[in-house]
């Protein structure tokens, strides 16, 4: 007895068991683009003077600056746990980044400096005022020792170096005096070893007569004197105040008091830090994008699925079941490894759920190409056979996308770093849905008597409309292989021209500045709009419309005060505006990115041709390399004649396409080889056209399954993912081309030269 299904319906009915209670059980954590918030990526600064010459020396900085940065990090917790966001997160990147996230922050201005100040907190004996460089108070060695500050009046300072520093500091509160008129004030108290201290700083101050400068205690922060006081007359000399507590009076508003305390039991940062990235995005804008590719995923996969059953009738209504499955398990993945889900990470869901579909097609062609194949067939041995003949392309493809999933979530960061996490889950559940939930339920089906006395109903017991056809013709495509690729080229320099001409529209993400979205209470004509906001000041500001009542803003850095100043010009313009969303990027973050962006496309290019070499020969590998570079330049060169945005998701589609059509690729070259091995006499492109043909069902097929989910994201997914399934419409269209009319009529005329 064949133990092999039962085995399966039991892996597959525990597989979908354990994802339906980790669905239930443990929430997924959305990013700050899906519930709104902001995101602040914070960049430590090294120590001026460090010593980074010799590889050893080299490595210990580096030990260091991670070192350093952990310990940022939990100060800075600190600090916002005292700013009282729920639900923050502060976390390291790297060796000297950290990247903050708040969530339901909308104003990111006061947490971007309470959380960039560096909080040096320190108590200095004052020596006396400062006349001049040259003044003769003191020989040299004691100046050596000392520092010269403004106090609050602007008065030049000596200071002795610090005798208490924040680590001295217990706590500190903020508090409101109204009966000695000194109002809002700041109480510090401090810690056993900083009570002892503090009696001896103002116990020294405490020889000095009443209006010397040197009875005077300086409490300074991030190298600013804040405060001045002088020890109060009944001090006696060196016994100081004792109870080890102080009181920073000044100007102080409650605002400022309470940011003060905050500032100071936070702690200081080890380092200077500086704030490289900021993001904000409304809540409001999070819920629509979530509400937008939930009709997406719903309406595309219905269609998807309408169309499936359509063509493979049982066995289509089975895989779209294992499609349901598919989107459970990948959800419940997605909440087990804690991952956290973006809004390209939401569309890359999507998005697999057409590629999805793939496997099944896969399966069903070569199904329906047994059962046609054979004496006495059946649909049961058609479906075993059809399995085991589909496997090495499943997983060809299946890994080409995995390669591009993987470079996602080594090379870059933020959403895009997610889209590559959500990819490759949906890529490893696709394949278990397929070979195992899909092969459970086809396996029980084909059992079935009713199904064996009718076989049609299978839908792998005939060879369907596209194959009827082409049997009956069987057109010889590869008669003329020059001309496809011709046709190739000519199609290439039109796009390639485009780069030239128009030029590339790089996002905020790749020059650095700022990008701020406006939804407006009237419709503004973009051209109205830049014209206002370049009387303000900014000629150089893109203004462009992001949708109905929407206006997008990208200008270089900006400051807070003058990024205020384009939001008063739009709201003026527009009778009232909401900010949306609100992203900075620093100029040295943006040339990263650009040179991230670049290396993640060539390491792509060049894994799936060391890998492409690896399972096929040198001939295929690089016809399909080529074809995917010809990819990438015409769907660069469409959106640069659009005048698209070439950003963070761009690349995520851009590297997904790579992945993506390099499968119609691997599908005919895996049947190149299986009939080359079969035939090894007959003439290359005679054995290429046959492979052409006998997978031209599958391309359709997948094509259009995967056309509707990109569609209805392109339709219903909102201003933010319409041009990501654009872009995605487009690499799908022209890898399906590219695989039958680029890759292989090149491979063809590179074995013509090798022979």
């Amino acid at each position: 007895m064949n133990r092999s299904p039962h085995i399966r319906s039991l892996m597959a009915l525990a597989v979908v068991a354990l994802s339906l209670y980790v669905a239930l059980t443990v929430p997924v954590t959305l990013g700050l683009d899906l519930r709104g918030g902001t995101q602040i990526v914070l960049e430590t600064r090294p120590a001026l003077g460090a010593d980074t010459d010799g590889d050893a020396e080299a490595e210990a900085e580096t030990e260091t600056d991670a070192d350093v940065t952990d310990r940022t990090v939990e100060v800075l917790r600190g600090r916002i746990d005292a700013l009282g966001v729920a639900e923050p997160t502060v976390t390291r990147s790297g060796s000297n980044r950290i990247v903050v996230e708040l969530p339901g922050l909308q104003d990111p201005r006061k947490a971007a400096e309470v959380l960039g100040r560096t909080a040096q907190l320190t108590f200095h004996q004052v020596l006396g005022t400062a006349v001049g460089p040259d003044d003769g108070a003191d020989p040299l060695p004691e100046r050596a020792r000392e520092q010269v500050m403004p106090d609050e009046s602007g008065d030049p300072l000596r200071l002795r170096t610090a005798s208490l520093t924040g680590n001295d500091v217990d706590k500190a509160a903020a508090r409101f005096d109204p009966q000695s008129g000194a109002g809002w004030h700041v109480t510090v108290d401090f810690t056993g070893a900083g009570e002892g201290r503090w009696a001896r700083l103002t116990g020294e101050a405490a020889c000095h007569a009443a209006g010397d400068p040197a009875r005077r205690v300086a409490i300074v922060l991030d190298d600013k004197i804040i405060s001045s006081p002088q020890v109060d007359p009944s001090v006696a000399c060196r016994s100081g105040i004792n109870g080890g507590s102080t009181r920073i009076t000044g100007s102080f508003d409650d605002g400022e008091a309470k940011e003060l305390a905050l500032l100071i039991n936070g702690g200081a940062l080890p380092v200077p830090v500086e704030t490289i990235e900021q993001r904000t995005v409304g809540a409001t804008l999070g819920a629509q994008a979530i509400t937008a590719s939930a009709w997406a995923a719903a309406i595309g996969t219905a269609l998807t699925a309408l169309f499936i059953i359509a063509v493979y009738r049982i066995m289509g209504a089975l895989a779209t079941v294992a499609l349901a499955c598919y989107g459970l398990i990948s959800y419940a993945a997605l909440a087990a490894l804690g991952a956290t889900l973006t809004l390209p990470g939401l569309a890359g869901f999507v998005l697999a759920i057409g590629m999805a579909v793939d496997a099944n097609v896969l399966v069903f062609e070569r199904a329906r190409e047994e059962y046609a194949s054979r004496l006495r067939p059946t649909p049961r041995s058609a479906l075993t056979a059809g399995f085991r003949q589909a496997f090495s392309a499943i997983a060809d493809s299946n890994i080409t996308t995995l390669i591009a999933a993987g470079l996602l979530f080594f090379l870059a960061s933020g959403p895009v770093r997610g889209f590559g996490v959500t990819l490759g889950i949906g890529v490893l559940a696709s394949m278990v849905s397929a070979l195992v939930i899909t092969r459970a339920l086809a396996d029980h089906a084909v059992a079935r008597p009713r199904l064996r006395r009718r076989p049609r109903l299978t839908g792998i017991a005939h060879t369907g409309m596209v194959r009827e056809r082409l049997g009956r013709t069987a057109p010889d495509l590869m008669a003329h292989p020059r001309r496809w690729l011709a046709a190739s080229a000519a199609v290439l320099v039109l796009a390639a021209s485009g780069i030239v001409v128009r030029g590339l529209d790089f996002g905020v993400e790749f020059t650095g500045g700022r990008l701020v979205e406006y939804a407006t209470a009237d419709p503004v004509h973009p051209d109205r709009a830049r014209s206002a906001i370049a009387d303000a000041g900014f000629p150089r500001a893109v203004v462009q419309s992001s949708g109905e009542n929407r206006l997008t803003v990208r200008t270089e850095q900006l400051s807070d005060a003058r990024a205020a100043v384009v939001t008063e010009t739009v709201t003026g313009l527009a009778g009232g505006a909401d900010k949306i969303r609100d992203e900075a990027i620093g100029p040295s973050l943006g040339k990263e990115l650009r040179r991230g962006a670049l290396i993640a496309l060539l390491v792509a290019l060049g894994a799936q041709l060391v890998y492409l070499a690896a399972r096929f020969r040198w001939l295929l590998g690089t016809s399909a390399v080529a074809a995917l570079a010809h990819d990438v330049v015409i769907l660069v060169g469409v959106f640069a004649w659009l005048g698209k945005p070439v950003d963070g998701t761009f690349l995520a589609a851009l590297l997904t396409v790579i992945g993506y059509s390099v499968n119609d690729s691997v599908v005919v070259f895996d049947r190149i080889r299986e009939l080359a091995r079969r035939e090894p006499k007959e003439p290359f492109d005679r054995v290429a056209n046959q492979a052409l043909l006998q997978t031209l069902p599958r391309t359709v097929n997948t094509g259009m399954g995967a056309a509707f989910i990109l569609t209805a994201l392109a339709v219903l997914g909102g201003d933010t993912l319409t041009d990501f399934a654009l872009a995605l419409l487009i690499g799908l269209a022209v890898g399906t081309y590219s695989s039958m009319f680029t890759a292989t009529p090149l491979a063809i005329e590179l074995d013509k030269r090798r022979r």
